[in-house]
Formats: C-alpha cells, structure tokens, sequence
C-alpha cells in the first residue's frame, strides 16, 4: 500500500485545481486519471469548440457585414483542415496547461488507470492500493443520451464526436436548446450545413426571460436556422444513410430529416465504476455526488468537486471547487462555496452573458426589482461597427442602488459582462456605473448608458453629457 496526504480521483480542471493546492499546502498528493488528461474543458469542450466558432465566425462575415463598397466572399474548401488545426490547439494547451504544468509540483504523484474506492481512506488502481487522510472525486460528466425510442441505436452525434467530424454535413439537426446546442448549431450553419433545431420547451434557454430567448432565436433564425421549439420527439430512425425523426410540433405530427442528427440534451455525471455505493457516498436524485457546502459528501473525508457535483457545471467553476476542496480536506472545513455574483456566457453570435438574477429568478425569490434595458443601436460603438445586434438589462432592486443582475446580448457581450459582476459581488451601486468614466466608443459604455437610463431618457442626451 501506498500512503500519501491526499487522493484526487480525476485529471480535469476540479482534479488539477486540487492537486496544484494541496502541493502548495505542503501535502503529498497522488492524481489519478483514466482517458486523455486535462478533462472536457481543453480536449472536447470549451478549448475546441471555442476556435471552431471563432473559424465559422471568420468565415461568415467575410460575406455577412453592413459596410457599403466592400464586397468579399469565403468557401470552406477543406473542412479537414479545419479540425486538424482545431486538435493542433488542444494538444498544444494539453501539454501546455495540464501535462508540463505537473513538472514542476514534485509533491503531486500521477497515477494512470480506473480508480476504485474500497473504504473512505482506501482507493485501488488495477493491482495498486492507494491510502489518504482525504480523497477528493472529480471525474467529471460526458454528454446524456435520453431514451427516446430510437435514438440510441441512430447512433447520434456528441458535441464530442461532432467535433471529430472530417467532413462537413450537408444537414444536421440539433436535438436541445442551451447552451451547447446553439453554439454547435451556429458554428455548423455558418460553415454552410443545413441546421435544424428541435428543443422540447417553448423557448431556447427556458431558464431564460424570454425577451432575451426570443431575440436570441430570432437572430439564429435570420441566419437560416430553422429553430422549433415546443417539440416532443416521439422516436428516431436511421435508414439509407439518413436520420429520421418523427416528432410532435405545433400539435402536428412532423417528420424531420437530416444526414446527421447532433444529441445536446445534457450532460450526466461520472460516478460509475468508481464503488461509491460500497462506501455510503450519496448521490443526489439526478445522480451527482450529495456535497454539503465545504464540498465534502456524505462520507466524512471524502470531497467531490466539479461536474461530477452538477450546476454550475463550468471549467472555472470546477478549479475553484477543486481548490476550495482541497484546503478543507487538509485543513478542516474551514470555507464554504460560495457562488455570487457568477458570470456565464453562451458564445453565440450575438452571445449572451449574464450575472445574477434575471426576471424570474428576482420574482421567485420576492425581490421587487427594476429593469433598464438599452438597445445596442444606442452605443455608439455598435453603431460605428455596423453590427446593433442585441441589447443590455440591468435589474437593481427597487427604492435601492443595488444591482441584482444583469444579462447582456451582444456580439461580444462576454467581454463586457465582468463590470456588472464586481457591482453584484461588491456591491457597486448603479448609480457609480453610471457616473463612472468610461472610454468613448467601447462596448462597456453600454454598461453605464444602460445604468444611467434607470433615471434619464438615453436618447436625448448628447455622447458628452452621457
């Protein structure tokens, strides 16, 4: 047997997060990790779908702007190419991000192979018997098949394997309406497939207020998407090289066809195999791993971070998990998670950030909030970029200066959604964002126009006296 200070089960962001901090906490760490190191983030997830939106957005507007007297064109003339350069990145930012970075913590032991909890202390890898004072799980989530008739044996795509793609489809459709969904969707429609979209709510996003979710289809749909919502599938075929899915849609009975059928339905946590049953670690009802608020699940010493714990399932939210668990593990519980003021984006084009609360959420919660919203056609700088797609809201409770959230939908509306993140986290008043400088001609300045017209009528005043 082996015996070190800490065991961390998984090689993604949560899994390294928490090895790096207990090396720096002085413990002896031992990482174990099944598959291709690094996790979903920089391997299938955020890193490759990133640049290939960033290569069907390049492709898109060289023949998409509203500029007079210019006049260009692009052809995708090798789809290959496009993920051969897509998987150059990963490798680089795997060994970069994830396999060098293990160089330099002498303290963190990596381990290979399926690991096995046999007590709360105990973990076996093949014909290894690993001990720790505290084990920490993040193994993370792959995406969800649901079990409609057919779907399974249709053999669908993944976000995983769509993006191993060598040849581009000449139709696809999406099943799903968040956030990996519409990002799949676009990216393939603007590289030139026929994309359909069938999403079971009545709206894309139904976590969503639905001024936001309506502009946000409205604009797929100028792109010539075809977005359906209020869908329920009813079974899948696949025949002759095509997919067939019959479904009930605008309480009618439809067939809808493609060459390739993409699942985006979800993403389900890894915790089978892993022996949780046989040492009492709780699962929660949607089947991830039960934590408390320190992180740790229902097996004294034993931690969980990550996906394999659920929402909010992002990569800087499983580092920070990961973090805060192992510091808790080697030094007792002394912190607790803490979620506010968490920002979020959806790299559509135009994307949507958020922060906070939005409509429903204040209204769930009793919060009596006001709302400001500002068109992009009022920001000069969209204006001078020709592209006014999207609008900023802002709530702040009502009779206060407090800023309760914000959503913004812009072209590049991830880069403007952190100043409203510092005014929720602390507590900037909405007033400051208004009075504050902000340079002329950015996007931000949407941010203190949008706080400024919960009190004055943005369009009578001039760009100085804004």
């Amino acid at each position: 047997m082996t015996t070190t200070d800490l065991i961390v089960i998984g090689g993604g962001s949560a899994g390294f997060a928490a090895s790096i901090r207990g090396h720096e906490l002085g413990a002896r760490v031992t990482l174990i990790n099944a598959g291709a190191i690094g996790g979903t983030c920089v391997n299938v997830g955020c890193v490759p779908s990133k640049t290939l939106i960033r290569a069907a957005e390049a492709h898109h507007f060289a023949s998409h702007h509203s500029f007079l007297g210019i006049e260009g064109s692009s052809k995708v003339t090798d789809f290959a190419a496009i993920i051969r350069q897509k998987d150059d990145l990963v490798d680089s930012l795997r060994n970069a991000k994830y396999i060098d970075v293990l160089k330099d913590y002498d303290n963190v032991r990596l381990v290979e192979g399926r690991a096995v909890l046999e007590s709360k202390n105990t973990v076996r890898v093949g014909d290894q018997l690993l001990s720790a004072a505290s084990i920490i799980i993040a193994t993370g989530s792959r995406s969800w098949i649901p079990g409609t008739p057919g779907l399974r044996e249709a053999d669908p795509l993944t976000s995983r394997s769509a993006f191993q793609l060598t040849q581009l489809p000449e139709s696809l459709i999406v099943l799903g309406g968040r956030y990996i969904a519409l990002e799949c969707a676009q990216m393939f429609a603007r590289l030139g497939s026929r994309v359909t979209v069938l999403q079971r709510s009545d709206h894309i996003l139904p976590l969503e207020d639905h001024d936001i979710t309506e502009a946000l289809a409205d604009y797929l749909r100028e792109e010539g998407l075809s977005v359906e919502t209020g869908v329920q599938v009813e079974s899948v075929e696949r025949g002759n090289g095509r997919v067939k899915i019959k479904a009930v849609a605008g309480g009618e009975l439809r067939t809808f066809e493609s060459d390739y059928l993409l699942c985006a339905t979800g993403r389900k946590p890894i915790t089978d195999g892993l022996g949780l049953s046989d040492v009492n670690v709780r699962l929660s009802r949607d089947g991830c791993i039960y934590v408390d608020d320190h992180l740790q699940t229902s097996v004294s010493g034993v931690y969980a971070a990550g996906d394999v714990i659920g929402e909010p399932a992002f990569v800087y939210t499983a580092a920070y998990e990961g973090n805060l668990a192992a510091e808790n593990a080697l030094k007792g519980n002394q912190k607790q998670r803490d979620y506010t003021a968490l920002p979020w984006v959806i790299f559509t084009d135009p994307q949507l950030a958020g922060v906070g609360l939005n409509e429903k959420e204040a209204a769930a919660a009793g919060i009596d909030v006001e709302i400001s919203r500002l068109n992009l056609s009022s920001i000069p700088r969209a204006l001078a970029a020709r592209d006014t797609r999207g609008f900023i809201k802002l709530l702040k409770e009502r009779g206060s200066d407090r800023l309760v959230g914000a959503r913004i939908l812009a072209p590049e509306g991830s880069e403007q959604i952190m100043e409203a993140s510092l005014a929720v986290r602390y507590g900037i008043g909405v007033s400051e964002l208004a009075k504050i400088f902000h340079p002329y001609l950015t996007q931000s300045e949407g941010i203190k126009l949008c706080a400024q017209g919960f009190d004055k009528d943005i369009s009578r005043l001039s760009c100085c006296s804004a």
